[in-house]
């Protein structure tokens, strides 16, 4: 057996470097998708490397996007060579490392002279399916030499040896082979007349059996995708049976099982709604993080039949179910999702001059609470260490160890997936899209980098929670506008008062949780003079929204006598109010916010 070697001192710089590579591939893929579904692959003419015969030529829109991709693409080529020569120079006898990183520079030619030929040939199907295969092989073996370069730090001998199967990683292996044929096979469809051969879904045209040759073509890419998403149904309930106490499988198991889930109801719309550009790029873009889920699901797998045992959890003691239920229930913060509900009904009515139909206002709160239910559990995980020593949050189902936080991270990413999508397909992209960048504001801005770091961790995180008002708005009319950002700006200096307050209330916690708020770092008596200001700043805002035509007179009068109400519980504790008065203040101001998107909606009906 090799001898393991101990990680070298640049060892943490590379696996960033590698997992910079490997997103950065990723996107290309999804870039080159946007390249093919928007009929930009000719772009440039049939002129490689040259656009148009020159290095800068007159530029329309297929030729900006094909151009734009050709200088993205020699961007990742180079991190991927920098990726290759680093993991020979530092990782050469972990072959787990090196290997994959120095074969993805094999690929990366291939994958250079391909796309020369594709397009010197006009992009003949065959080539352009071959040529996404070969992306995908890249992608892969970029995504091998990640996993490993993080996990070699647990375990050295971990980069030595990979081939080792067991119940879980031998149906992990056979999923994320049948996915990379199944979207190379895809590719094929697409570009040919079976794509359309096949009108309706889950039927063809209407008809179990179709009626051409390109019909049983287009049905046999559907069976396929059928059969293998049941292959990846039955790795990722292995996973969840055998492998659950074995955090980072399990967590790849369900997050690459969510995205199958995206990626079937994407290809059914996609057909239903005649293969729109949106839906076309989405189909593509989901293909491919599915395949990238599938292969570090795969990977962990096949290490952690070294790591650790399989154990039935079936077997084990299992929680009552209603218990188990409300505590992942209480991970999604019941409370201030309504809140933040209630903010996104109001936009919408708002934006729509009225109620909005039905349908739409079902799939937006459906994907709303899905994605504040997914941030809040995201959130939890992060801070559940923090939560432990703090007296308001001890009993939090992850803080008090009722939820394992493998599954807590595998549930609150479930529902951020979900989220997207519920939204993308059944709203519109704009408010997938700013769901989805809430939630990483949330989770990644607030949770990861400010709060521990800095004094002003809730003034800029407020912004995270003056998304949904966007959300909504978008939703009901697929785009923003000044007037959306009163709605944003309302919350977001909402935010700091109401959150300073509880922060004066839990100084002792936050102190010996060492969270930098306010009252801990600057003192009570400045975190009262901050609320003031703050307060001030959120009426004014509020009283804008007349003038700027987002309301009318009723809600001018509603903001007046709340805000006045908020400014007297802020001034109140100028002369140094004691707990009750910063309790009072801290829920007067959740009414205020309720009440004052309750009076937008309110002023809506009335025509004030």
């Amino acid at each position: 057996m090799t001898t393991a070697l101990p990680a070298p001192p640049s060892a943490r710089r590379f696996r960033w470097l590698a997992l910079m590579t490997s997103i950065a591939t990723f996107l290309l893929v999804v870039l080159g998708a946007i390249v093919r579904v928007t009929g930009s692959g000719l772009g440039c003419g049939e002129h490689w490397p040259l656009c148009n015969g020159a290095w800068f030529p007159p530029l329309d829109l297929p030729a900006f996007i094909e151009l734009s991709h050709r200088v993205v693409a020699a961007a990742v080529s180079t991190l991927i060579v920098a990726t290759a020569y680093f993991a020979w120079r530092d990782f050469r006898r972990v072959r787990w490392v090196v290997w994959p990183a120095v074969w993805g520079v094999a690929l990366l030619v291939i994958q250079i002279l391909l796309g020369a030929a594709t397009v010197r040939l006009s992009l003949p199907p065959a080539l352009v399916a071959l040529h996404l295969g070969n992306a995908l092989a890249l992608l892969g073996l970029l995504l091998i030499a990640t996993v490993i370069a993080f996990q070699y730090e647990r375990d050295p001998h971990i980069g030595q040896a990979l081939f080792h199967l067991d119940a879980v990683s031998r149906l992990a292996v056979a999923a994320a082979l049948g996915v990379f044929a199944l979207i190379v096979t895809g590719a094929l469809v697409t570009a040919g007349p079976a794509a359309a051969a096949c009108a309706g879904w889950p039927l063809c045209g209407g008809a179990l059996a179709p009626a051409t040759p390109s019909g049983w073509l287009h049905m046999g890419h559907r069976l396929a995708a059928a059969a293998i998403g049941l292959l990846v149904l039955a790795a990722a309930l292995q996973a969840w049976r055998l492998r659950r106490a074995n955090s980072p499988v399990f967590i790849a198991a369900v997050v690459t099982g969510s995205l199958f889930a995206g990626q079937i109801a994407v290809g059914a719309l996609n057909v239903l709604r005649g293969f729109p550009i949106f839906l076309n790029g989405l189909h593509v873009a989901t293909a491919s993080a599915v395949w990238a889920g599938m292969v570090v699901f795969a990977v962990l797998a096949l290490q952690y039949v070294r790591l650790a045992p399989l154990v039935d959890q079936a077997r084990a003691p299992a929680r009552p179910l209603r218990a188990a239920v409300a505590d992942y229930a209480a991970l999604t913060k019941p409370v201030i999702m309504a809140l933040l509900l209630a903010t996104t009904v109001a936009a919408m009515v708002v934006a729509g001059h009225g109620w909005p139909p039905l349908d739409l206002l079902v799939w937006t709160l459906l994907g709303g609470a899905l994605a504040a239910g997914g941030a809040s559990t995201l959130n939890q995980v992060i801070d559940r260490h923090l939560d432990k020593n703090m007296a308001r949050t001890a009993r939090r189902p992850l803080a008090a160890g009722r939820v394992d936080t493998g599954g807590a991270l595998a549930f609150g990413l479930a529902l951020s997936i979900a989220s997207f999508y519920v939204l993308a397909l059944n709203v519109n992209a704009a408010a997938a899209l700013l769901a989805l960048a809430g939630n990483l504001y949330y989770v990644v801005g607030y949770s990861v980098l400010l709060k521990k770091r800095t004094v002003q961790n809730i003034v800029i995180g407020g912004g995270a929670g003056a998304i949904p008002p966007l959300v909504g708005w978008a939703a009901a009319t697929g785009r923003l506008n000044m007037e959306a950002m009163f709605l944003f700006a309302l919350v977001f200096f909402w935010t700091p008062p109401h959150f300073w307050a509880l922060a004066l209330l839990k100084k002792n916690d936050y102190a010996r949780a060492s969270v930098p708020m306010l009252p801990v770092v600057w003192g009570e008596a400045e975190t009262r003079r901050h609320i003031a200001l703050y307060t001030l700043l959120v009426v004014a805002v509020s009283l804008l929204l007349t003038p700027a035509e987002v309301a009318g007179m009723f809600y001018l009068g509603s903001a007046a006598i709340l805000g006045m109400g908020f400014i007297v519980c802020a001034l109140a504790l100028l002369p140094g109010g004691g707990d009750k008065v910063a309790w009072r203040l801290y829920k007067y101001s959740s009414l205020y916010l309720a009440l004052m998107f309750l009076a937008l909606v309110v002023d809506r009906f009335v025509g004030g």
